[in-house]
């Protein structure tokens, strides 16, 4: 029925027009985010599942970084560990120098000296070998003291427990006690057969914790791959779910821009229907 008082046609192509400009403004927030989801209203449970994914995204790079930190500290330690090895085995040398027949009880005395040194500087070694300021083999450590913990994964369990105080047998580590040279000398040809023993015994035992620390070393780096595996695997299934198809979100804004342009002229010609049925009064 054709009134002057209410315009339904306007109303109608107002709506829409209402309709479309909020079609288009979205698609134009998507395409300049390049999220599919703006608001939690474009999909709710996409929302949740993408941010879920998101935050195991954000704390798998986190733990990529832990273990890459294990495994520096590990080889800080492999490091100190190989010197040591290297001192054992020049003391062995000394110790089989001391053996031969050739030199006399005086000159003992001097390839005695160097040893005792050496017993030192495994001392040394031991206490200077640092990660953070932190002792790693001489056992006073009071964060390497006992076992700690790398967080390595998305889980409060994924962890990967390093104990630098039960990488070797010994009950001091690495210091010249715990490898049981204190009183080692090679002053005679019998103290000299005692330290070649003692020092096959240690350097075994240097051998063996560096095995279990390459053994931690290799399963921290094989960790680290595994991460970056699933980072990326990760990533790609949040994409799936929030990222905005460039292509389809282009076609939908041209289509929606269109429609408001449809829509503006629709009311355009709405609005003038009074217009037109007041003819009948003239």
């Amino acid at each position: 029925m054709p009134t002057v008082t209410t315009n339904t046609a306007a109303n109608s192509a107002l709506r829409f027009l209402n309709y479309n400009s909020a079609q288009s403004s979205s698609s134009v927030s998507k395409l300049a985010s390049g999220s599919r989801i703006v608001k939690a209203s474009d999909d709710a449970a996409g929302l949740a599942i993408g941010t879920r994914l998101m935050a195991d995204v954000n704390v798998l790079r986190q733990a990529q970084t832990n273990a890459s930190q294990g495994a520096s500290v590990l080889q800080v330690a492999d490091g100190g560990l190989a010197r040591i090895g290297d001192v054992l085995q020049r003391m062995k040398t000394l110790a089989a120098q001391s053996l031969s027949g050739v030199p006399t009880d005086a000159e003992r005395a001097f390839i005695d000296a160097e040893y005792q040194e050496l017993i030192n500087e495994i001392d040394g070694i031991a206490e200077s070998t640092r990660f953070n300021g932190e002792s790693l083999l001489d056992g006073t450590s009071a964060q390497f003291g006992g076992p700690v913990d790398f967080f390595v994964g998305t889980d409060a369990a994924d962890v990967i427990t390093v104990d630098l105080t039960a990488i070797s047998t010994t009950a001091k580590n690495f210091t010249v006690t715990g490898l049981a040279l204190e009183t080692s000398e090679v002053t005679d040809t019998t103290t000299a057969t005692a330290a070649m023993g003692l020092v096959d015994t240690a350097l075994d035992t240097i051998s063996e914790a560096r095995a279990n620390v390459g053994a931690l070393i290799s399963r921290f780096e094989f960790r680290e791959q595994q991460i970056a595996t699933s980072i990326e695997n990760i990533d790609a299934a949040k994409s799936a779910i929030m990222d905005v198809d460039l292509a389809a979100e282009q076609s939908q804004l041209v289509s929606s821009q269109v429609l408001v342009q449809a829509a503006v002229s629709a009311l355009s010609q709405a609005n003038q229907i009074p217009q037109s049925l007041l003819k009948l009064l003239q």
